[in-house]
């Protein structure tokens, strides 16, 4: 998720604590179900400036429950259609979020974080605020799909990030990635599935191979179009479980 969809959409199309207290911290159970027959999921979906002002109560008369919004990107750049787009979602009655778009060669995964968490990208446990979110995926800008680190690198810079969200916020963000880019730009690293939700983009029937580390992704991105502005998702639960993960319980 770039500075707009249509950044997104280009880099896309290149490759398009304990068990029981973790499942529900992660979000559910397996979702193999495609889009046409996952009606009892709660649907949801995730915008940027690309959506500029969205009309929140038309997307909640839609079917919307929740939605990620895009706070920042890098350390330099904020969605300037923030305050609208997060506010005016959470005053229509949905579940929000915030996210990141990571440009993990501009800067360190904590210097990103801190500027992320000052920008928007906070939570709190009030049933109505998801965890933040790190979007992590092709390099939009560059041919350089993993922003010229090794996978290791790579690792240690999802990690510096994970660990200062946790600091400043008390919760693990959400990695949003696809499995083909996990396995170039990481090694299929497996480490982060046991305490991070996964945010898995898949356009198709099914969510199909996940990153190592995952069973289940706890988000579906399905579409990158449809009945909601931006992004189509699904949370792998119900409406119940949604408020209960967005809770951290």
């Amino acid at each position: 998720m770039a500075r707009g969809n249509a950044s997104r959409r280009r880099s896309r199309r290149l490759s398009v604590l304990a068990a029981s207290a973790a499942t529900l911290a992660l979000g559910g159970t397996a979702l193999i179900e495609a889009p046409a027959s996952a009606a009892s999921k709660p649907k949801g979906h995730d915008v940027s400036s690309h959506q500029k002002n969205v009309n929140w109560q038309k997307a909640k008369s839609k079917g919307a429950k929740f939605v990620y919004v895009k706070a920042t990107e890098s350390h330099t750049y904020k969605n300037p259609y923030y305050n609208q787009q997060y506010n005016g979602s959470r005053s229509a009655g949905l579940i929000r979020g915030a996210y990141h778009f990571a440009l993990p060669n501009k800067s360190s995964g904590t210097t990103q974080a801190r500027y992320f968490v000052r920008n928007g990208g906070g939570w709190r446990s009030d049933g109505r605020t998801l965890p933040p979110a790190l979007d992590i995926e092709y390099n939009p800008y560059s041919k350089k799909k993993c922003y010229g680190l090794s996978k290791s690198k790579m690792v240690g810079w999802i990690r510096a990030f994970s660990n200062e969200v946790l600091r400043a916020t008390g919760r693990r963000p959400v990695i949003y990635t696809n499995t083909n880019w996990w396995k170039a730009c990481t090694g299929n690293y497996s480490g982060f599935g046991a305490n991070h939700a996964l945010w898995l983009a898949r356009y198709g029937s099914s969510p199909g191979p996940l990153p190592a580390g995952w069973s289940y992704p706890t988000f579906w991105q399905y579409d990158n179009g449809g009945t909601l502005p931006g992004d189509q998702n699904l949370f792998n639960g119900s409406t119940g479980g949604l408020k209960k993960f967005a809770r951290g319980r």
